[in-house]
């Protein structure tokens, strides 16, 4: 990770859950932070949790994904004040219980918007940053078990499910996509979906007491492996499950 020291990353979704716990990674690695979340109060409790060392490493800006000229907002400011983006760990998403046939149709709009185009939007702005300056950088998708199977849960899981795998598969092939556009455009970026299993987080407090399940930090350290692999080396896609999971 000593490469990236006081290298630019941007973490979206980064007020709770994965997205805190790689924030906080991120800046122990001597790296500047942008996080962007629509809950910028959970920002900032955030940012006292941290050691007097590490508060001035992050930026705080309130954004929704899911609104381009949102996510415009933000990445205007980053490349005025900040120079510009280094790596972009795409992790904000949500996920609507409900079934696909009756829920609210806003809801499955909702995802779509959120999970698909919001990381859309931002891996444009970011990676355009990014060829400008021609820099080694790193785009990380957090995608989703979800993304590659969909096992048959059973009636109490499957309304958990509805349009959420579907947004998920499409962060699958986003992943090929930006590798082939990247190779093609002779760019310096790499580019990994993890795609964890269950993971105890403020959208899944209810299937993880009844299932295994990792924990924030697990991905944390997840982001920073794929990070630490030589300029060379590229983990198109890693997969992580706990121990004993069902699906």
């Amino acid at each position: 990770m000593e490469r990236w020291k006081n290298s630019c990353a941007v973490v979206t979704g980064a007020s709770s859950g994965i997205g805190a716990a790689i924030v906080k990674s991120l800046l122990k690695a001597d790296l500047l932070v942008v996080g962007l979340a629509r809950r910028v109060d959970r920002m900032e409790q955030l940012r006292s949790s941290l050691a007097n060392s590490l508060q001035s490493r992050l930026h705080i800006i309130k954004c929704d994904v899911s609104d381009m000229m949102s996510v415009n907002e933000a990445f205007d400011w980053i490349e005025e004040h900040l120079d510009g983006v280094d790596i972009l760990i795409n992790n904000a998403g949500v996920h609507i219980k409900g079934q696909l046939l009756t829920m609210n149709i806003n809801d499955v709009e909702k995802t779509l918007q959120t999970n698909v185009m919001g990381m859309v939007y931002c891996a444009r702005r970011a990676v355009n940053s990014m060829k400008k300056r021609n820099v080694n950088a790193h785009l990380v998708l957090i995608n989703s078990i979800l993304g590659h199977n969909l096992p048959n849960l059973g009636p109490s899981i499957m309304q958990f499910v509805n349009i959420y795998p579907m947004s998920k598969h499409a962060t699958v092939a986003m992943t090929e996509v930006l590798r082939q556009e990247f190779r093609e455009n002779q760019t310096k970026i790499k580019i990994t979906s993890i795609s964890p299993g269950l993971v105890n987080t403020e959208m899944t407090t209810e299937l993880c007491k009844t299932m295994c399940a990792l924990e924030p930090e697990d991905l944390s350290m997840a982001v920073l492996y794929c990070l630490s692999t030589p300029p060379h080396v590229q983990v198109h896609e890693l997969i992580i499950k706990p121990v004993g999971e069902e699906f």
